[in-house]
């Protein structure tokens, strides 16, 4: 029986136009809350005001960076759409990888909620993202995680560290879903602003796509899953559309608790009704719950719905209309489905335990109309609660101080290279991360191909052909502090280069940007540039974006986080028994690097760890980086290599020490011509960061077949070395050797010396 309460109807709110309303308290601007009244022509319910204040923050409506996001639409050729089959506006990207199949994915934030409750925040945001996938109509498959921390040292990074890595390992865990990849960034830019982005992936046949949309005149609204309860409520949409702020404790609300059994039920309820064919349209409910749910089903629609909110099934029945609308609590779902299916599809909810409310039904009236207790209580335009919020071309600006940022570049170096490499293995950022990935299962599921430490997390998608993804998420927050054009541009060659080492053919991008306060011209001039850097690169190398997620406002007392757009990109293999790993194995095989190497250390790890940081990044060639990919694949393909690992971060020293410990084989390595011939220094040779570049370790019987297709692309390699399994060494001739026991020990010694 539902609970009575003093409710403002749509009626009463008509009878009381002077009635005080605390809008800004639920996050909106005079300026908004003055458009609702106009929309509305009259003042809004409580229900109407808590649905307009949660689809409308910054983190549902977009509203300071759809201008700048159109551009993902706008830069988009035909060509980019060839293997697109559900684009920017889903819940999530769909494409064709062949076969009849398809894989639908996407990257998300959770970092607010995170930092208040950070076993909760992560964990929610792993749910929140799979729920997505299924919502497309897809299985999901894996997850995987960009995480970015406060320094290793700080007294709170070890409290935010424990509890998102264990959210994110019990969530995922617990929902059967290997965690296949993801980063592990220590940087004091990120102190108060913890970075939580999750990635899911899906698979499905092209037939099974599913929309959220409700269509189909009296066809009815279900809403099934966990019962609605007080946690969340305003969670996600208000909690990250605002700098944190103690003078400010509403900013805090409760955060989402997730239950991943209860979802993992759902996932496979779900595949039934797919399979079943008993649902018209689907969406999940995250941010902003009822309210998102509702009214984007109804505008992605034919426009009407008509909602009894008091059959909403609830954990704590003391909650008000507006506290049901805007709960973010997980693990539910909302459907659309026939009259004549509506038997089924109780069988399918029975057979499975879950609990379901029949709300209402698609009408033709253009209005979202929900009662209580047969009042009305809500009557809006569903398009101006969903699609039609504010729009803010924000002022921005290039940053008074970033000339002589720039003009500072990096002047270091290391007598010792040695003791650099061991420096630099050792250090937060480049160490082994086995102590968060050892927490996450990588292989349950049996299609796990490759995972973490190797360049691209690998998945089957078809047991009998071989077909198969790759994927890898990439982002440098230094660089894009020194340039966020460049810094863009990078983070995509990055992921498309290391998708490409893996063996897999490039195909489509995801996005996750976080960023300041868009409030503040200096960061949405950052975040400006960065969409224009990730469009021009994703028009110049041929991938499209398929979707995504911005999160602004990661900003505490005025000090902004480096902006970091995280870049996810999906590669595609015809087999994936063809994959690469990132270590080599065979003795004797010749190890070559590909690409030229130039004085780059400005933004690099090893700057970073002299405490610097200015000048310019790296020079990215995205013609070069086609090339490149291009060689890898059909090297990989083809059996000319039998390991592959892209340098970055750490350069040559780094991919060197990581190649040999992946399988802890060692090889005997000379630099000498590499510095002769790219008019260089031993330390350069080392540790720039210098952009297209990989090594590969290729068999004696394949070397003129290899050195030929190089030739034939006109790309720059040499051979630098020898895969050697009897001297357990990195042994860089001339400069150093250093035993892989001690390199393991310092690499694999850092994470569990603070956190263990």
């Amino acid at each position: 029986m539902s609970k009575k309460f003093n409710i403002d109807t749509v009626a009463n709110a008509e009878a009381t136009p002077g009635q005080a309303l605390p809008w800004a308290e639920l996050g909106l601007k005079q300026n908004e809350y003055d458009r609702v009244v106009e929309i509305l022509g009259r003042r809004p319910t409580g229900a109407e005001l808590a649905m307009y204040s949660v689809m409308w923050s910054e983190h549902c409506s977009y509203k300071s960076s759809k201008v700048h996001l159109r551009q993902f639409g706008d830069k988009v050729t035909d060509a980019m759409k060839e293997h697109l089959l559900v684009g920017i506006g889903e819940n999530a990207g769909v494409v064709d990888i062949g076969d009849g199949w398809a894989v639908t994915f996407k990257v998300e934030s959770h970092n607010h909620p995170s930092f208040v409750e950070p076993y909760q925040g992560a964990a929610t945001g792993v749910g929140g993202i799979v729920r997505d996938i299924i919502s497309m109509g897809a299985r999901p498959v894996a997850v995987m995680d960009p995480l970015r921390f406060g320094a290793i040292d700080h007294p709170d990074t070890a409290r935010l560290v424990h509890g998102i890595v264990a959210g994110i390992g019990g969530y995922g865990n617990s929902l059967g879903l290997p965690n296949i990849g993801g980063e592990v960034v220590f940087d004091s830019s990120y102190q108060g602003n913890p970075l939580v982005n999750a990635l899911a992936v899906g698979v499905l046949r092209h037939e099974d796509i599913r929309l959220a949309n409700a269509s189909g005149v009296g066809n009815r609204v279900v809403l099934f899953g966990a019962r609605t309860g007080g946690d969340g409520i305003g969670g996600a949409s208000v909690l990250a559309s605002e700098s944190f702020d103690d003078a400010k404790p509403s900013k805090r609300p409760a955060v989402q608790v997730g239950d991943p059994f209860a979802e993992k039920v759902l996932i496979e309820c779900c595949l039934e009704l797919f399979k079943a064919s008993v649902v018209e349209g689907i969406q999940d409910l995250g941010a902003a719950g009822i309210s998102c749910a509702t009214s984007e089903l109804a505008s992605n629609g034919d426009g009407g719905m008509h909602v009894e909110l008091t059959k909403v099934l609830l954990r704590d029945p003391t909650l008000t209309p507006g506290e049901i609308l805007m709960s973010e609590s997980q693990e539910r779902m909302m459907a659309v489905v026939t009259p004549a299916n509506a038997a089924a599809f109780e069988a399918i909810m029975d057979k499975w335990n879950v609990e379901y409310s029949w709300l209402g039904e698609v009408t033709d009236t253009g209005r979202l109309v929900i009662e209580w207790d047969g009042e009305t209580i809500v009557d809006v335009d569903p398009r101006t609660v969903a699609h039609d919020g504010p729009v803010y071309e924000r002022p921005y600006h290039r940053p008074v101080w970033l000339d002589g940022v720039q003009a500072d570049s990096f002047k270091g170096s290391a007598p010792d290279l040695r003791a650099a490499v061991l420096e630099l293995m050792s250090s937060p950022n480049m160490c082994s991360k086995d102590w968060v990935t050892n927490q996450f299962d990588r292989y349950v599921q049996g299609n796990t191909a490759l995972a973490m430490p190797d360049d691209a997390g690998v998945i089957r998608v078809d047991e009998e052909t071989g077909l198969g993804v790759a994927l890898s998420t990439d982002a440098n927050g230094r660089y894009s502090y020194l340039n966020p054009y460049e810094g863009a541009r990078l983070a995509l060659a990055e992921a498309y280069r290391n998708v490409a080492t893996s063996g897999a053919k490039p195909l489509a991008v995801t996005d996750c940007l976080n960023f300041g306060s868009p409030e503040d011209p200096e960061v949405m001039w950052q975040f400006a540039e960065t969409v224009r850097g990730l469009a021009d690169a994703c028009q110049e190398l041929g991938v499209p974006v398929t979707g995504g997620n911005v999160s602004l406002y990661n900003q505490t007392g005025g000090v902004a986080i480096h902006p970091t757009p995280v870049v996810g990109v999906l590669g595609v293999f015809d087999d994936v028994a063809r994959r690469t790993p990132s270590g080599w194995r065979e003795d004797g095989q010749a190890i070559y690097l590909l690409g030229t190497t130039r004085n780059e250390l400005d933004g690099s790890e090893w700057a970073n760890l002299r405490g610097h940081l200015g000048g310019t990044p790296p020079v990215v060639d995205l013609a070069a980086e086609k090339t490149l990919a291009a060689v890898l694949v059909n090297s990989s393909r083809d059996g000319m290599i039998d390991a592959a690992h892209d340098l970055s971060e750490g350069g040559l020293a780094a991919a060197l020490s990581e190649a040999a410990l992946r399988f802890g084989v060692g090889a005997r390595i000379g630099i000498d011509e590499l510095c002769e011939r790219d008019g260089i220094n031993a330390f350069t040779a080392l540790f720039s960061e210098s952009q297209g570049r990989a090594i590969v370790s290729v068999p004696r019987s394949e070397e003129v077949r290899f050195n030929d297709m190089c030739t034939a692309r006109n790309y720059p390699t040499l051979r630098i070395g020898v895969v050697d399994t009897e001297n357990s060494a990195l042994d860089v001739q001339g400069h150093f050797t250093l035993p892989l026991a001690e390199l393991k020990e310092a690499h694999e010694g850092t994470l569990p010396k603070h956190f263990a």
